[in-house]
């Protein structure tokens, strides 16, 4: 999931020849040609060798003990206007939002709109650096302001913390070969450690799904029935959020929308019980939708995309929790229109 920020031209050649017409699921989800089970096992590998679990790992004595908040955005569909995307990024620097979360259909699958994608993140990233990092002349290294332990580290390994999941018109076009490129990995996990009670570790979990093609899938299934994603059994969690970009409950204002199979669907409720889930966020059908089940909220937010939804409106979600674990959830109003042509 680490953004390399290196585009090989051999995948835009790959993407550019295999323009096979895109399939429809069962589900009725909009496929690609990557299925899940090498989508997901890919990932799993670049999650494991890169050990990105312990290099997502958020620890608050580094950067505030008053609590914190992410953002969340969907359906983006980018393709040459970058202006809602760059418009997230910054709302998310004007409020110090810790990170950004996105639920798929990051952008539409040609190589020149995942070459803007990739160069809207390293322009966001550069202002991310300019306002929490400073510049070290004889060291010539990075570090972060205010933090207690700061620890000098190069551009490079400077993580810009956003983290989408994969979706179904990330796909098409073998668009799969483009996203991994920038992202590497669509199913991991991380953590915010938040403080110490009675002698225990207190963390926030943080899960990612690849519910692209409307199916978790074998290996997928088999992997979460292995604890991959439960995070540390030492650990004692505050809360537990998950992240799809298919939803799990059609949405009321809607009379089809594209869901897991029965048995899936039935799967994930007893595995987010399990996790003790607080939040499920989802994306995929373009519209607002709040239900709660099981004592978990379940949360499907609108397109962010200036095609999808041309007029300024609350399009994003942010996510706060204070110090004292009190929990808030907004919806954050994006201004941004397109030009007329």
């Amino acid at each position: 999931m680490k953004a390399k920020y290196i585009f090989i031209a051999a995948l835009a050649a790959i993407a550019l020849s295999n323009t096979s017409c895109e399939k429809v699921s069962p589900q009725g989800v909009l496929m690609g040609n990557t299925a899940v089970e090498d989508r997901v096992e890919m990932s799993y590998r670049y999650f494991q060798e890169n050990n990105l679990e312990q290099k997502f790992d958020y620890d608050l004595v580094d950067f505030t003990e008053d609590g914190y908040s992410f953002i969340v955005g969907a359906d983006s569909h980018v393709t040459t206007d970058l202006g809602r995307m760059n418009e997230m990024f910054q709302i998310g620097l004007d409020n110090d939002d810790l990170f950004y979360c996105h639920l798929g259909d990051i952008a539409d699958t040609k190589p020149q709109y995942y070459i803007n994608l990739q160069n809207c993140i390293s322009d966001n990233k550069a202002k991310y650096v300019e306002k929490y990092y400073t510049f070290d002349e004889n060291t010539h290294e990075y570090y972060r302001k205010g933090a207690k332990f700061p620890i000098g580290t190069e551009y490079r390994d400077i993580q810009f913390p956003f983290f989408p999941v994969v979706g179904n018109h990330d796909l098409t076009h073998n668009g799969w070969a483009l996203w991994s490129n920038i992202f590497g990995s669509s199913f991991y996990t991380f953590d915010v450690y938040v403080g110490d009670n009675n002698g225990k570790s207190i963390y926030d979990h943080f899960i990612f799904l690849d519910t692209a093609s409307g199916t978790l899938g074998k290996l997928q299934v088999d992997l979460i029935e292995q604890g991959v994603l439960d995070g540390k059994d030492y650990f004692n969690y505050r809360y537990t959020f998950v992240f799809s970009h298919t939803n799990i409950f059609l949405p009321q204002t809607m009379q089809f929308a594209s869901t897991f199979p029965r048995e899936e669907a039935y799967f994930l409720l007893k595995q987010f019980d399990k996790w003790n889930a607080s939040i499920v966020f989802c994306g995929h059908v373009h519209k607002w939708d709040e239900q709660v089940f099981n004592a978990v909220y379940f949360l499907t937010l609108d397109s962010m995309s200036e095609r999808n939804s041309p007029d300024p409106g609350d399009y994003l979600v942010r996510v706060k929790i204070n110090k004292d674990g009190a929990l808030d959830i907004e919806k954050v109003h994006m201004n941004y229109v397109a030009p007329k042509k």
